[in-house]
């Protein structure tokens, strides 16, 4: 294995992968029936075309995720990293853009539940930290399945100067907090728009406060004192999509 790749586990996660005309992938390692269920997901190419394919049996295979408690489905894949999106030339003559940020999150699975809400609700990239962005997690990319293969990710040095960046390029910036006096369904939602999310455990640094224009909460029962981040993001993006469309 090289120094820039990394191996990935799971059924979508691996698919997605192999679609993936950006995504490189070195080596796949599947057991035979696998193999079957690659070729009824794409009937019309072949993805393993030009690919070293590797057959193993389930027992081998769980040497690739056995620390990480995960399954593998029958579907392990070495792939390469990404190549950097640079924020800063994405959002040249664009309009109407809704990016997530993450200001603190750092659980893998979270991260990869938000990707995959992310991505099915049409949401245009994630800002994340690039030290709290987990990229070579195998738990990330199956939370994420496949999800991570269709979104804009933007790894940046630094939240709080993105979020002003993006401030005087005209971006709305929202953080989302349980005690927020503004509900989700008073936004209007138009325009450029950042969603900030918190930590798992602490919510969002004062540091960061300073940057929001508005902060946000999703109203829910009185019984339940809070949801946890991947769920209020998916609802988040489910209600912003809804009314863009």
């Amino acid at each position: 294995m090289n120094k820039s790749s990394y191996f990935i586990v799971g059924k979508h996660p691996v698919i997605e992968a192999l679609k993936n005309n950006e995504r490189k992938v070195l080596k796949i390692f599947l057991t035979e029936e696998s193999k079957k269920t690659i070729h009824r997901e794409s009937p019309n190419k072949n993805l393993l075309t030009n690919l070293k394919v590797f057959f193993k049996t389930k027992k081998e295979l769980d040497n690739y995720c056995r620390n990480e408690n995960i399954l593998h489905q029958g579907f392990v894949a070495e792939v390469e990293k990404l190549d950097k999106i640079e924020l800063k030339e994405y959002i040249k003559n664009k309009n109407n853009l809704n990016f997530v940020c993450l200001a603190g999150a750092t659980d893998p699975r979270n991260i990869g539940s938000i990707i995959r809400s992310a991505s099915a609700f049409n949401i245009d990239g994630l800002i994340v930290r690039e030290r709290d962005y987990p990229e070579k997690s195998k738990l990330m990319h199956k939370a994420a399945s496949g999800g991570i293969e269709h979104l804009n990710i933007f790894i940046v040095s630094n939240i709080n100067s993105t979020l002003k960046s993006l401030k005087e390029k005209n971006f709305w910036i929202y953080g989302f907090d349980g005690s927020a006096n503004k509900n989700l369904n008073e936004i209007k939602w138009e325009g450029n728009n950042v969603l900030v999310f918190g930590s798992e455990g602490y919510g969002m640094k004062k540091h960061t406060e300073k940057y929001l224009d508005f902060t946000v909460k999703i109203e829910i029962s009185n019984k339940i004192e809070s949801l946890n981040l991947a769920n209020s993001a998916s609802i988040v993006f489910h209600h912003i999509n809804s009314i863009k469309k």
